[in-house]
């Protein structure tokens, strides 16, 4: 009978190692096809911080997937002890590390406000500085969420940096990359109307809104699949004599 319950396990972990495997294998290949894309995909992806940080975060999921699936495979085929505890390690250092993150989001939920936002956007925000990670960040976020500002346009108030080094200028430039309107960029620049008017806290907390209980009912059923993962690891690690 605890042979047959070691040979269920056994082949239960090889199925549920093996769909992970493909997983990390399809993200992998995803990734390196984005940057080696011959047919101008990687300039587009490089000239947009966002998603050239999500392309990193693709391949470094994927290999991390990889080499899971791989490790939970070979010990399960293989009843071998010592890449069955490898593969516990692994995903306990996993489990712990997203707790930790989860833990840390909830301290520092205070810095995720709207008025803590905008004191980072008027102090350190410079306007067309590519080479500023701050800058180009919040560049990247207008332009893919099609805001301007934490809450507006006024946010580029006197006070701001970026008034201070654009004293010409009352928007920045990325406020007005729109040519579907009659209005000139000239006129945008100089504050007459702002095409760009909705204030990207507004514009992103309205994206992510209906995903957000899909994304939270999603942690709880990896955190369920990680702990699973493990015990069953851990029974096969005992069994194996």
């Amino acid at each position: 009978m605890e042979g047959d319950c070691l040979s269920c396990i056994k082949y239960l972990m090889f199925i549920f190692n093996f769909f992970i495997f493909l997983g990390g294998s399809f993200l992998l290949g995803v990734g390196i096809w984005v940057l080696v894309d011959p047919s101008g995909f990687r300039e587009i992806v490089a000239a947009n911080p966002l998603l050239f940080t999500g392309v990193y975060a693709i391949l470094i999921m994927g290999g991390m997937l990889f080499l899971l699936g791989f490790l939970g495979c070979c010990g399960a085929i293989r009843e071998n002890k010592c890449l069955l505890l490898f593969f516990f390690m692994l995903i306990l250092i996993i489990f712990l590390a997203e707790l930790a993150v989860a833990i840390l989001a909830f301290i520092f939920r205070e810095h995720l406000t709207r008025d803590y936002f905008t004191k980072e956007l008027k102090t350190h925000y410079q306007g067309t500085n590519s080479t500023d990670v701050f800058t180009s960040t919040w560049n990247a976020i207008m332009t893919t969420f099609d805001c301007c500002g934490v809450n507006s346009a006024e946010d580029f108030d006197d006070h701001s940096l970026f008034r201070r080094l654009n004293p010409s200028r009352l928007v920045p430039e990325v406020c007005c990359q729109r040519n579907d309107l009659m209005i000139s960029k000239e006129e945008c620049l100089k504050g007459i109307m702002p095409i760009r008017n909705k204030g990207c806290y507004s514009a992103v907390v309205d994206y992510f809104e209906t995903y957000i209980y899909m994304a939270g009912a999603l942690a709880i059923v990896v955190l369920t699949i990680e702990l699973f993962a493990m015990v069953f690891a851990m029974c096969l690690f005992r069994g194996i004599q």
